[in-house]
């Protein structure tokens, strides 16, 4: 009885200290000040020129039935970032991608002193990121601690899974034959996100406000040179192979996603499209093309101009 006692005081803590999570600001997170936050309400033009180019692709269907989410964020200007979304706050099952949310909480895990940054760790993240390895990810995502990494998720001020925007990304289950261990509160996801928490992550990684301004630059760093080439990249590179791409995506059966911070002759831009359909892996290859055409058209930058 009395290692019951004790057992159920140290489970009472342990909840304590992970709802404290999602109201105290966490260490080496800067207030946010100097950087606009990410639109909730899209760009006039930008949206237009996004919309367009799915209707031209034959993807309106797609968008109407739920099988198909897509955002696009021109950050070129640092203090004026500009947002177009096709179901932004729709939760998909996004396979291998919600990997940049263990990244996130490896990074958060070394600044606040718990883990160490050794080469094997941050080989792992490595290969998690640019390999997309299931063993490493399932590694790491155990050293970061399965719960602690959900709670970090929803914790102030980040909030990547956020109830008041339809969820967004969530690590609920090791990546292996494991089960879940925890799907997500609002549609029992194991591997999930939206494309609006998926484009703030990378907007605040692009910021510096991810953990620290250094681990964000690690995190960018990771997330350089993807090995796998396809969807965003072998649609990207094989138009316009002067492109610097950071990125990960997922595939699963039907469920194909990617997301990316592109950088190309001046411009800079967020894109991530989710998709469930045999064909999302042809409509990824054809989205990015036409999202970095959006960024780079005259017209556009017409429309956009204040």
């Amino acid at each position: 009885m009395h290692d019951l006692t004790n057992c159920a005081a140290k489970y009472c803590l342990l909840s304590l200290f992970y709802l404290l999570l999602l109201f105290v600001p966490l260490t080496g997170v800067i207030a946010d000040a100097d950087i606009p936050s990410l639109p909730e309400s899209p760009d006039p033009a930008l949206q237009s020129r996004l919309e367009r180019s799915l209707g031209q692709m034959g993807l309106s269907q797609a968008t109407q039935e739920g099988r198909l989410s897509v955002a696009l964020v021109d950050i070129t200007e640092r203090t004026n970032p500009r947002l177009a979304a096709v179901n932004a706050d729709l939760m998909m099952y996004s396979a291998s991608l919600p990997k940049i949310a263990i990244l996130f909480g490896a990074f958060q895990r070394i600044e606040e002193g718990v883990l160490k940054r050794t080469n094997e760790f941050m080989q792992d993240m490595t290969d998690m990121i640019r390999h997309s390895s299931n063993t490493a990810a399932t590694r790491v995502l155990n050293m970061v601690g399965p719960g602690y990494l959900n709670q970090l998720l929803q914790s102030s001020p980040y909030r990547l899974y956020d109830v008041q925007h339809q969820g967004g990304l969530w690590v609920g289950k090791p990546y292996g034959k494991s089960p879940a261990y925890q799907r997500d509160p609002l549609h029992s996801i194991s591997h999930g996100a939206t494309v609006w928490q998926v484009a703030r992550y990378y907007y605040l990684l692009e910021n510096g406000k991810l953990v620290s301004p250094a681990a964000s630059s690690e995190m960018k760093k990771i997330l350089a040179n993807p090995a796998i080439h396809h969807k965003f990249v072998g649609g990207l590179l094989a138009t316009h192979p002067d492109a610097s791409i950071y990125r990960k995506s997922g595939t699963w059966r039907t469920y194909h996603s990617d997301s990316a911070i592109v950088e190309r002759n001046g411009r800079r831009y967020i894109a991530v499209a989710l998709a469930n359909d045999v064909h999302g892996d042809e409509w990824m290859r054809k989205l990015i093309v036409a999202m970095d055409d959006i960024i780079f058209t005259q017209s556009y930058a017409a429309l956009g101009a204040d």
